[in-house]
């Protein structure tokens, strides 16, 4: 089986890739929304402002797909599944690290009361293709 550490999943994962995230609103239908995605030191997280629906959906359930293609070519991708841990903690420091990643410099959009949540994900099941 596929783990994160297949290099040409954790090759997906280092890129500035985007991530579709899926989550189960609480009425059982799905959500799916795009996202930036972090793999650092063996783990995969994510980051959202608290309040948002993902991120309710994620602490009321905790089960998440994540879909991450290449920029280049859709039909080399991983999905990763699995749940997740969210913590406040740390998070501003992460989503100015995932901007640096994904835009070059922090995170512009902060608002002075934002609270924001990293969400780390612990992979069940992970399954990567090259086509």
């Amino acid at each position: 089986m596929t783990d994160l550490n297949h290099e040409g999943v954790r090759e997906l994962l280092s890129a500035p890739n985007h991530a579709v995230l899926s989550s189960h609103n609480p009425d059982g239908t799905i959500l799916s929304t795009v996202v930036w995605i972090d793999y650092v030191d063996g783990d995969l997280a994510v980051n959202s402002a608290v309040g948002r629906q993902w991120p309710s959906n994620l602490d009321r359930e905790g089960r998440v797909t994540v879909l991450v293609m290449d920029q280049q070519n859709p039909y080399h991708f991983a999905e990763i599944r699995g749940t997740v841990t969210g913590t406040v903690d740390g998070a501003v420091d992460h989503i100015h690290s995932l901007a640096h990643k994904y835009i070059g410099q922090d995170y512009p959009w902060l608002g002075p009361d934002e609270q924001r949540k990293k969400f780390i994900i612990t992979p069940s099941k992970v399954r990567y293709v090259k086509q």
